[in-house]
């Protein structure tokens, strides 16, 4: 395939995007550098705040006061727009992740440098977890390392579809249109195997400015696809929507006698008052009478408003609780597999007992590894632990009802940390890929019994010695009417 028609194919798997339907008053698009360590990252993010102008004057004057000796072409070291700790600059390397907000005449954006270095793997993947694209950067000299492919692993993980393959430092190779098409043929395959569909190989030269906002090819006549500029202006932004409404209770509100409130940020979906809803876990249902943010009173609210919702009836509810759609709940069990990144020196320990935070939660948890990434291979294999930086799949065990929706459907509920007990170190970031049905205490022939019985009763009944040393094989769910009628209709179909 030639580097034209490789161009056309990649850029043709982005959706097509008339420009003036991209408004620049729209949630600005959030995207992610990354890849190895001295790739290019902070310097290619330098040249895009200087080429869109997003530079003013004085941070100008002081770049090129901190540049001391300017390079060849007259230019400013573009890294320092990025690199503000005094470690960083030292080192030339970057350490934490650093946002930055630009434009062009057709779009917005928020930017994440992150650090390519192993050590701070955690930082990549605290920029990922929010961004709609990432930009994975690739040395034209070295092609793909262990480093590109973990931080092109974790990107998928953490639900990011699309991909610029930036292979920057192409004028160190003399622009060899062969290195190009082998670097972007070994990440469609890399690619593909984490399920990831829409590339962009993009040939560049970020010192230069070659193919970032402007054109390069001056220098580059056989590469007729689009800049980054260009392509960043056509990404498509990703979305909360695929639940129902979520709201995580950040705190309960009681100015006076008369008014309760539950404040929290909604997570999902959409809610109207009249709306009803359950809350979880403990499973009571009200109906919404008002939605109040800090100015007004709102006829609805959508994924992304700050709210305080006041329901019709007095239930219980408490910082940690999750009030969702009625009809379109998440996932409740004491079992869930996951996948998470270790991010402490000791890694994950098979068998110890963990704090989990999702949102405002926290519970206890027993954190089983199953398998381990091999970033050579691109295989599962098993393991048994999980040490620092690795990428694994484990079994999560909860002591109490635990309540997640799978991370491609959620991100805000599907997503958690694993705290230390000991240190209160994050040892870990997971998210939630399905619900655990542990059934290996049950013959595989055994009939499902379904009990209905008083709240009390249940609980009663859940904490005997019988069912309290085989409680991974109990589901309690507290359903309404309607939803308790689907289940068993489900059942007997």
């Amino acid at each position: 395939m030639t580097v034209s028609a490789l161009a056309t194919a990649t850029a043709s798997a982005l959706p097509e995007i008339h420009p003036e339907a991209v408004r620049r008053d729209s949630r600005p698009l959030r995207l992610i550098t990354c890849g190895s360590v001295d790739d290019g990252k902070s310097t290619l993010i330098g040249r895009l705040l200087w080429d869109t102008k997003a530079v003013k004057e004085d941070q100008a004057a002081t770049l090129h006061r901190d540049s001391g000796k300017q390079n060849d072409l007259g230019l400013p070291d573009f890294a320092l727009l990025l690199d503000g700790l005094q470690a960083e600059r030292e080192q030339g390397i970057t350490i934490d992740v650093a946002y930055r907000y630009f434009s062009s005449e057709k779009r917005s954006f928020i930017v994440a440098d992150t650090p390519g270095h192993e050590q701070y793997t955690r930082n990549m993947a605290t920029g990922a977890s929010t961004a709609d694209l990432a930009v994975l950067l690739v040395d034209a000299r070295t092609g793909l390392l262990e480093q590109t492919r973990r931080h092109a692993t974790i990107a998928s993980l953490m639900g990011i579809k699309q991909f610029v393959l930036a292979v920057n430092k192409i004028d160190l190779t003399n622009y060899a249109k062969a290195g190009f098409e082998q670097i972007a043929h070994d990440f469609k395959a890399l690619a593909l195997s984490l399920g990831v569909r829409q590339v962009t190989a993009i040939p560049m030269s970020a010192l230069k400015g070659e193919n970032v906002v402007y054109s390069g090819q001056a220098v580059m006549p056989w590469y007729d696809g689009p800049t980054l500029i260009e392509t960043l202006e056509l990404a498509t932004q990703r979305s909360n929507q695929t639940t129902g409404f979520r709201l995580p209770v950040q705190r309960v509100c009681r100015p006076g006698e008369s008014f309760r409130g539950y404040q929290g940020t909604v997570a999902g979906g959409s809610v109207k008052p009249g709306d009803s809803v359950a809350i979880l876990p403990s499973g009571q249902v009200a109906n919404v009478k008002q939605i109040v943010t800090f100015d007004l009173v709102r006829n609805a609210a959508v994924a992304g408003d700050a709210i305080t919702l006041v329901l019709d009836r007095q239930v219980d509810v408490s910082r940690g609780d999750l009030i969702v759609s009625v009809d379109a709940q998440p996932q409740t069990g004491l079992a869930f597999d996951a996948q998470l990144v270790a991010l402490q020196p000791e890694g994950i320990q098979p068998g110890k007992r963990y704090w989990l935070k999702a949102g405002a939660r926290r519970q206890r948890v027993q954190v089983q590894p199953v398998s381990q990434l091999d970033l050579h291979s691109g295989k599962w294999k098993p393991a048994e632990s999980l040490s620092m930086n690795a990428i694994g799949k484990v079994h999560l065990a909860f002591d109490e009802l635990a309540m997640f929706d799978p991370y491609e459907q959620n991100r805000a509920t599907g997503a958690f940390i694993l705290i230390d007990p000991d240190t209160n170190n994050t040892v870990a970031g997971g998210m939630i890929t399905a619900k655990r049905a542990d059934l290996s205490g049950l013959n595989a022939g055994e009939a499902r019994v379904i009990l209905s019985l008083p709240a009390d009763l249940a609980d009663q009944l859940m904490a005997t010695e019988l069912l309290a040393s085989r409680r991974d094989e109990v589901e309690s769910r507290r359903l309404t009417t309607a939803a308790a009628r689907d289940f068993i209709d489900g059942i007997d179909g």
